[in-house]
């Protein structure tokens, strides 16, 4: 039982330490430090604040900036504006079960106060429940329960802990995939798949992790090709990666569905409350008023990827600007950690590189590192998968958000 390991215990008593000194830095620091007036996504309240709501307000407001007000508008008022479809809902919904938890403040408390409640109990308990996931993913990984315990408390001190801490969805997808890493490498990949399919529910990018059930499914293809017909296998194979993508990719489909049958089908038109609309027209926000957006007449009609390049300018080298180079510097200690990883492990296993990890000669078996620790075989993906990240955020994404993405996602 997990109860009586000494070392989950740490891990678990020093995320819980973690959790907490962030919650009283944050609320401190709220206090005491003007807020930065960005342009950032700011709508107003409807509810009336009372005295009770304005201390929440007062001690949790810090856990509401940036995107996080995406997802409490969402949660709230559901995706009225176009550009909330960049958010995916399985965060906003998990707030809404929390609040539903809440039931007996609603008299005491406003609807956004209770969100603001849920975000601070519900991000604690899927940030401690990732601390422990990523240790026993550590563990079955590494073979190493020392580098795996220290894994897990750097995971809890990254500087992502302050998006795992705030209203984002990175503390339940990070959950989620380490959680689904970890069944994976049980060998259970229905309840892999499952767990990588409503991760991908939670942000976009969980459809990268399809990667790692269709690399599992090449191991097991390549091992057993020897013992049964290959032509039996290959079908096999085939199957399996086409319904790892058809799971991994449902979530968003239905989502981009959604969106679809909101902006593009007649009568889509709803009412929208006064404030909020002012907001739209103020802002130039596009809402369902019954005008088509351009992205409707697109062959493949993916509301996502019109958001993230007319909202948010996401594209091939469209970051790389000189008033960027600070953004830069930031993403380069995390950049230079995962090209040395790669490095090393490059050099130190050439054949298990140069064959993907599906095939492993006797002859050079003998001549590798111990299998534990960082260099053991099976850290191959995860290697794979953060230098991609890597790859891709450094060239399409805003580069600053590098180093937090892989550090929440590795």
């Amino acid at each position: 039982m997990w109860s009586r390991d000494p070392c989950r215990k740490e891990v678990l008593r020093f995320a819980f330490s973690c959790r907490v000194l962030t919650l009283v830095l944050q609320a401190l620091f709220n206090a005491i430090i003007p807020d930065y007036r960005a342009e950032a996504f700011s709508p107003p309240h409807l509810a009336p604040s009372g005295y009770v709501d304005q201390l929440v307000e007062r001690l949790l407001g810090g856990l509401s900036r940036w995107d996080a007000e995406h997802f409490l508008f969402i949660a709230e008022h559901g995706y009225l504006y176009e550009h909330s479809f960049a958010f995916f809902p399985g965060f906003p919904l998990a707030l809404l079960v929390g609040t539903e938890l809440l039931r007996p403040l609603w008299g005491l408390l406003s609807f956004r106060s209770c969100l603001l409640i849920s975000v601070a109990l519900l991000n604690s308990l899927f940030f401690v429940l990732a601390a422990l996931a990523l240790h026993d993913l550590g563990c079955l990984v590494l073979h190493c329960p020392r580098q795996a315990f220290y894994a897990a408390l750097l995971f809890c001190l990254s500087p992502a802990n302050v998006f795992l801490a705030a209203g984002y969805s990175e503390a339940l997808f990070a959950l989620l995939t380490f959680s689904a890493m970890g069944q994976l490498e049980r060998g259970q990949n229905w309840t892999s798949g499952l767990l990588f399919a409503f991760a991908s529910g939670v942000r976009s990018n969980g459809l990268v992790n399809v990667g790692f059930l269709v690399y599992a499914q090449c191991q097991s293809f390549f091992s057993s090709i020897t013992v049964e017909s290959p032509r039996r296998q290959v079908v096999k194979l085939m199957a399996s990666v086409f319904l790892s993508v058809l799971t991994l990719g449902l979530p968003f489909a239905l989502f981009q569905y959604y969106a679809y049958t909101q902006f593009c089908l007649p009568g889509s038109a709803h009412t929208i409350p006064e404030p909020l609309l002012q907001l739209a027209v103020d802002k130039g926000y596009r809402t369902a008023d019954g005008n088509v957006p351009p992205w409707c007449s697109w062959a493949l009609p993916l509301i996502y990827n019109y958001i993230q390049d007319i909202y948010w300018n996401v594209g091939f080298l469209r970051y790389y600007m000189l008033k960027q180079v600070p953004n830069f510097l930031l993403a380069v200690p995390v950049a230079i950690l995962v090209v040395w990883a790669t490095w090393t492990y490059v050099t130190t296993h050439p054949w298990l590189c140069l064959t993907l990890g599906l095939q492993r000669s006797k002859k050079n078996k003998t001549l590798e590192k111990p299998d534990s620790g960082f260099l053991s075989p099976q850290v191959f993906v995860y290697l794979v998968h953060a230098a991609a990240l890597l790859l891709f955020g450094s060239l399409c994404m805003h580069v600053q958000l590098t180093c937090f993405s892989i550090e929440s996602h590795c």
